[in-house]
């Protein structure tokens, strides 16, 4: 009997052979054969065939296999992890990330949320309602400012003014916020207070995103000129900008005679998309503004001494004395405190959603939470208007063509001084026709009542729109559709279009703007901006927004102003 290896092996000994061999009397029983398999487990009841081993070759092959296999599980896994965090950061506007124009996830800028023992340096400006002018302006004359410089110097003469001197020192600071004032929306357009001259002198004047330069009504003499709320304004004879200065080149460079050099002084003229027109002469004058500390900044800044008033422009300045700009361009007031480093460039409005509260607006980007708005890429376009890219436009379910003479993707212009909201030619034919199905719900077309084009009479007699919203539909813009990027919405209810006339009808706010920038644009106007903060961050290079009460700010320097 063979036993198997020695004694140092033995712990290894897997079984056993029994070799039997035939009695030596009788060898033709031949010998027998007999092998045992050792097993630490309980004995099996059943028999199982012995398995059959692989190669050493295929038995490593399989291995890395299946380490590629565990691999690739676990990088498909991952991918569906970050796919499925970057989806939850981006469907809330409390997110910490944001997708940039090019496609990229970048971290949002937390200082200003996060920094609660940095104290919030900015200048807010209650707004503040027009009203009592609405009834004037009858059902066509309705206020689109989106004001660009056209020409100068036809109608000016050299101006008779007093000698005055500007010597007050600039004091810098970080932000600003003004109220603002308007009326029940027939007029649409809202108003702050500016300090200006020295000693200052309080003007209200027509907040306006879509115009460049501030001017004020001015007595020099004025030509033709409305009330106003207040005395003209008369700057010092030595304010009055030369030719040679570098602010009345960008400006009259931008005009469509040029800049003039052998004038004697800086004239301009501005026409307005409502067909209306301010001519004037360019002034440097001081600019007190007082921030949420109650600190008192004095600034020189460039305004527009305005003496000849055309068109229904007007009509709207028998309440203020002027236009503030607070476009994009180098003239606009928050790029001049800007480039003083007085403020950050980004401004801010909030409109009530109620007609008569008015609201508030701000420069500078102290008091912007980054995390708590829905952003959109500001785009850059030679009208410094602050435009964005809407990729579709909605009534309830049904899609509004955007314009049908060119393809891809639509633009929204934000503008403060528009007292209405205005579609491109198409989608305000289709929205109209899809507007027809509240004839079923009782309501009938009166074309007695013109204070807007299309109005309707309710069965029966409301007394707000909020009565009547529930057989309209919201309106919804769709910002971003690259495969790429998580689209952004900004919606706009039925009471961010409609009014209530004075005859109690309900009027579509929505009208028809194939008149303005080539028709190819949407114009977002006073009335579809109630109850929403709007941010234009020109730093950023983009426009946020988020739904609000629009609660007047208090005046103190507490980081959690209630602006939100």
């Amino acid at each position: 009997m063979d036993s198997g290896d020695d004694d140092q092996n033995h712990s290894q000994l897997k079984g056993f052979v029994i070799i039997t061999l035939p009695p030596a009397d009788n060898p033709s029983l031949g010998k027998t054969i007999t092998a045992f398999t050792i097993s630490n487990s309980p004995p099996q009841q059943h028999h199982q065939p012995p398995q059959s081993h692989l190669p050493i070759s295929l038995h490593r092959s399989r291995i890395h296999f299946d380490r590629q296999r565990r691999r690739l599980s676990f990088t498909l896994l991952s991918v569906l992890v970050i796919a499925l965090l970057t989806f939850c950061f981006l469907q809330t506007p409390q997110n910490l990330f944001k997708l940039t124009s090019s496609g990229s996830l970048t971290k949002v800028d937390q200082e200003n949320d996060d920094n609660d023992d940095k104290k919030a340096k900015a200048f807010v400006f209650p707004l503040y309602p027009k009203s009592g002018f609405g009834e004037m302006l009858g059902n066509r004359d309705m206020e689109v400012k989106l004001g660009k410089f056209s020409m100068f110097g036809s109608k000016s003469s050299v101006l008779p003014l007093d000698d005055g001197g500007l010597s007050n020192k600039v004091v810098a600071s970080n932000s600003a916020v003004l109220p603002i004032n308007g009326d029940e929306l027939r007029d649409g357009l809202y108003y702050t207070q500016m300090d200006v001259g020295n000693p200052p002198r309080p003007y209200f004047l027509d907040i306006d995103t879509g115009s460049d330069l501030t001017w004020i009504q001015c007595d020099a003499p004025c030509t033709s000129c409305a009330k106003g709320a207040h005395p003209y304004y008369k700057p010092a004879r030595g304010s009055i900008l030369s030719s040679e200065d570098s602010f009345c080149y960008d400006v009259q460079r931008n005009s469509k005679s040029g800049h003039c050099e052998s004038c004697s002084q800086c004239d301009y003229e501005i026409e307005y998309a409502d067909r209306s027109s301010s001519l004037g002469v360019l002034s440097r004058d001081d600019l007190r503004l007082v921030d949420i500390n109650d600190t008192s900044i004095n600034s020189q800044v460039i305004i527009g001494c305005a003496y000849d008033q055309q068109g229904i422009l007007l009509n709207s300045l028998t309440k203020t004395d002027g236009i503030l700009g607070l476009s994009r361009a180098k003239v606009s007031l928050p790029s001049q405190l800007a480039k003083q480093g007085i403020i950050d460039n980004v401004i801010g409005h909030c409109l009530t959603s109620d007609s008569v509260s008015g609201g508030y607006m701000f420069f500078g980007g102290d008091l912007v939470q980054q995390s708590k708005m829905y952003w959109v890429p500001m785009l850059n376009d030679a009208s410094m208007n602050y435009l964005a890219e809407v990729s579709k436009v909605t009534y309830g379910s049904k899609q509004l063509s955007l314009d049908r003479t060119k393809k891809g993707n639509g633009r929204v212009v934000f503008d403060s001084g528009s007292s209405y909201t205005y579609f491109t030619k198409q989608a305000y034919s289709e929205l109209t026709t899809m507007l027809k199905d509240v004839a079923r719900d009782g309501f009938i077309q009166d074309t007695s009542d013109i204070t807007l084009p299309i109005c309707w009479r309710p069965k029966s007699p409301i007394r707000s729109i909020k009565d009547v919203t529930k057989f309209f539909k919201p309106v919804t813009f769709q910002f971003g559709r690259k495969w790429w990027t998580i689209p952004t919405y900004l919606q706009i209810p039925p009471e961010g279009y409609l009014i209530l006339s004075n005859k109690g009808n309900v009027c579509l706010g929505i009208l028809d703007g194939s008149d303005l920038l080539d028709g190819s644009h949407i114009v977002l106007g006073d009335i579809s901006m109630r109850g929403i903060l709007v941010v234009y961050d020109n730093t950023r290079q983009k426009i946020g927004w988020m739904r609000s009460e629009c609660n007047n700010p208090k005046q103190s320097a507490n980081k959690s102003l209630p602006f939100f």
